[in-house]
């Protein structure tokens, strides 16, 4: 039996490939590890049956036989250490391969997601022009730090990893507001995870969950 992932059944982000079974899709397109996926409405995913899974109630989780695992990026490490093809083999840069993982999730996707919030829910808030600049300035300070590192490189460590996976995942959700643009090399990063097969099956994917739930 495939593993089976959850998604939503309408996405909020309109099927743009946003949410968060994105990266576990895609990391599942990049192994070719066939998946099944079981749609879940708002209502659903703060049901018990699904708490069981994930305890906060969001998606995706990950099933497969006895191993049940919530949280985009712990799936997407199990992926990676299962099937060949998104760690290197040489144990010094799988390590490596994996702190970016943690990089992406840790260190630059905070101030995106803070960003996001500021943007959907703080605009009507007196202090949200005052707030704002700082925000998108601790972007610009990661977002700086991350494109000296990356120089003229395709990736991050030589081939592309789950650590390129993951940090891609994170900056298409800046790909909107602009400031990808002010560092010409990460809009070029980005340009090329996309292009690349595994992930175009695995954003086609989700958008046709979109397509489907819009003609409902």
């Amino acid at each position: 039996m495939p593993p089976t992932i959850t998604a939503f059944a309408n996405a909020p982000d309109r099927g743009r490939g946003l949410a968060r079974d994105m990266g576990v899709r895609w990391a599942l397109e990049e192994v070719g590890q066939p998946y099944d996926v079981r749609l879940l409405s708002f209502s659903e995913m703060k049901q018990a049956s699904h708490r069981a899974l994930h305890p906060f109630g969001q998606i995706p989780t990950y099933e497969d036989g006895g191993v049940v695992l919530f949280e985009s990026g712990a799936i997407v490490l199990h992926i990676a250490e299962r099937h060949a093809g998104l760690l290197p083999d040489e144990p010094e840069g799988r390590a490596r391969a994996i702190a970016w993982m943690f990089a992406a999730l840790s260190s630059l996707e905070p101030p995106v997601l803070d960003l996001t919030i500021a943007v959907i829910v703080e605009r009507n808030e007196a202090w949200y022009e005052q707030r704002l600049p700082r925000v998108k300035d601790r972007i610009r300070e990661r977002l700086r730090d991350l494109s000296v590192r990356l120089g003229n490189a395709d990736w991050l460590d030589g081939a592309f990893s789950a650590g390129d996976l993951m940090m891609i995942t994170v900056l298409r959700r800046l790909k909107a507001s602009g400031l990808l643009d002010e560092y010409p090399n990460l809009p070029a990063y980005v340009a090329r995870g996309e292009a690349r097969p595994a992930f175009r099956r695995a954003f086609d994917a989700q958008l046709a969950v979109f397509a489907a739930a819009s003609r409902n």
